[in-house]
């Protein structure tokens, strides 16, 4: 029976030992798997930022006590809100659409101004 030259994934050095081992080394599988996945990953990672930066942001507008707060949208923006991320839309009865951000939400007014509410926990 001949048998076959197995080589790390990784780096290609040959392996030793068991026959399904695929790398030589835990540094090698680590560096393996996050080149795999880094891209999905960072994608990911760059979205979450964006939402919690925005979850911060309306959370500091929205203090303690308080239930709604009409701002103007510059000052969202100027704060580095992005408009673009939010988990969920809320469609009311009105036919008025809130964006939400977690716990966290906004309603577009006209005139450049936007409600900030805070969901009511169930």
């Amino acid at each position: 029976m001949k048998e076959t030259l197995k080589l790390c994934l990784n780096c290609g050095k040959e392996l030793k030992g068991r026959i399904d081992k695929k790398f030589c080394h835990d540094y090698c599988r680590n560096n393996y798997n996050n080149r795999q996945y880094s891209a999905q990953s960072n994608y990911v990672r760059q979205v979450n930022a964006c939402l919690r930066k925005n979850r911060r942001i309306l959370e500091a507008l929205l203090t303690e006590g308080v239930e709604k707060l009409k701002v103007r949208k510059e000052t969202l923006l100027e704060q580095g809100f992005s408009f673009a991320y939010y988990t969920q839309v809320y469609f009311t009865r009105k036919q008025q659409v809130y964006y939400f951000c977690y716990e966290y939400g906004y309603l577009p007014l006209d005139a450049d101004w936007v409600l900030i509410v805070r969901q009511m926990k169930k």
